[in-house]
């Protein structure tokens, strides 16, 4: 394994850190400012974002994340992989930006892979070019939704369409006013072996029967910055049969694949986001004094510095290597670490948070600094995609079946 970036990703690297100190940390004041306003709950993307948009673009940083050269960037998840490590920097701003924060990421990744040529004309171009937004509708209320296959949403056929009925909650982004798509994960045949029973179907937004009841919070933070969460309704809303994504009875595997790049997106941001917050953790341990000394000659604070700077590269590293079995022997081959890092990732990023929170004192609860929205973040982290206990038990059954008899 050879981490060291190849030139392509350096140079994409160094265009976007002049693209972060050149707009996006300037912007982060604006972007405060838009949201705490009275007015700030109108589910719109905030204004800064669609200029920040066009001087990405123009930058040529635009739709890293998909690996697709016909559609996106043509990247590999080792060389994305840093890429999204500098967005998580400021994860309110950078990620939607260049066009690559979730969920998008994932439902244009499934258009791209599944999609019929007039579904990519019809909801993938516009995504590609942020035009539009979209909400992956898989979570429900009323089942534990770590287990896919507990899913109640129907997706019925009844002569040339489909109906769907069910409620899904956490629909990411729907609550935006551009949201245009829900890719709906439902159950087709349920008679049918227990992983082949469920399907991904497109549902446009303005669909009759689709309701979007409410929002939901983390934290107390509507995340209107990308079109907050909500609870939505599908009440007998009928599409034409040529809206399945894919293969009829292929939506469990289909949302595999497409949880294992986003595991590497969401924890390469993560570990950015411990950067940010350690950058921040140390210039004001140098900058607050008490007890006749700097925090940062304070024991306790020198441990929670290296603490972090440790727990940091071990997370870099084990994120960069399942990145590499991705590349090279597919998410398969790559099971074991896709979880790993899904435990440990955001365990070690919302402890280091929390450490730079406690050095700023009651400062770092509030809206002063981005070390509370970063934290709300990472915990939210260890239940999105799947909660820790799942992967872990998962974990547990593979590595304890390398000591089975081959036939007991």
């Amino acid at each position: 394994m050879d981490f060291a970036p190849d030139k392509r990703t350096l140079e994409l690297q160094e265009n976007l850190l002049q693209f972060m100190d050149d707009a996006i940390y300037p912007a982060e004041v604006e972007l405060a400012r838009e949201l705490g306003s009275d007015d700030a709950v109108t589910w719109n993307q905030p204004d800064i974002i669609k200029d920040l948009q066009r001087q990405a673009r123009a930058r040529g940083l635009w739709n890293l994340f998909l690996p697709d050269a016909t559609h996106g960037a043509g990247l590999t998840n080792t060389q994305y992989a840093p890429l999204a490590e500098i967005t998580g920097h400021s994860p309110l701003l950078a990620p939607a930006a260049l066009n690559c924060a979730a969920p998008d990421t994932g439902n244009m990744e499934l258009l791209a892979s599944y999609g019929s040529e007039r579904q990519q004309d019809r909801w993938l171009k516009p995504l590609l070019d942020a035009n539009i937004r979209s909400a992956f509708a898989m979570t429900e209320p009323d089942v534990a939704s770590s287990d896919a296959t507990n899913i109640t949403t129907t997706i019925a056929e009844d002569g040339s369409d489909f109906v769907i009925n069910g409620t899904k909650v956490w629909s990411t982004g729907a609550m935006s006013p551009a949201c245009d798509l829900f890719i709906v994960m439902g159950k087709t045949d349920p008679t049918a072996a227990r992983h082949e029973q469920q399907s991904m179907i497109l549902v446009p937004r303005d669909t009759p029967g689709v309701t979007v009841d409410r929002a939901l919070t983390v934290f107390g933070y509507i995340d209107n910055d990308h079109g907050g969460h909500a609870q939505v309704t599908f009440r007998d809303a009928r599409v034409p049969a040529s809206n399945i994504l894919g293969e009829r009875g292929q939506g469990f595997a289909m949302a595999q694949a497409r949880l294992g790049p986003g595991r590497i997106h969401h924890c390469m941001r993560a570990i950015g986001m411990a950067e940010r917050a350690l950058q921040l953790m140390c210039e004001r341990s140098i900058s607050r004094v008490a007890f006749g000394k700097a925090l940062a000659q304070q024991g306790v604070i020198q441990n929670w510095i290296a603490e972090s700077r440790i727990r940091i590269e071990s997370s870099r590293l084990l994120v960069l290597k399942a990145a590499w079995l991705m590349d090279t022997v597919g998410n398969r081959g790559a099971h074991t670490e896709i979880q790993a890092i899904k435990v440990m990732v955001p365990q070690n990023v919302e402890w280091i948070i929390d450490k730079a929170i406690q050095v700023h004192g009651a400062a770092g609860l509030s809206q002063e600094t981005p070390l509370a929205h970063m934290y709300a973040g990472a915990r939210a982290l260890r239940i999105a995609d799947g909660p820790d206990e799942v992967h872990l038990a998962s974990l547990a059954r593979r590595e304890v079946k390398k000591y089975l008899p081959a036939n007991p």
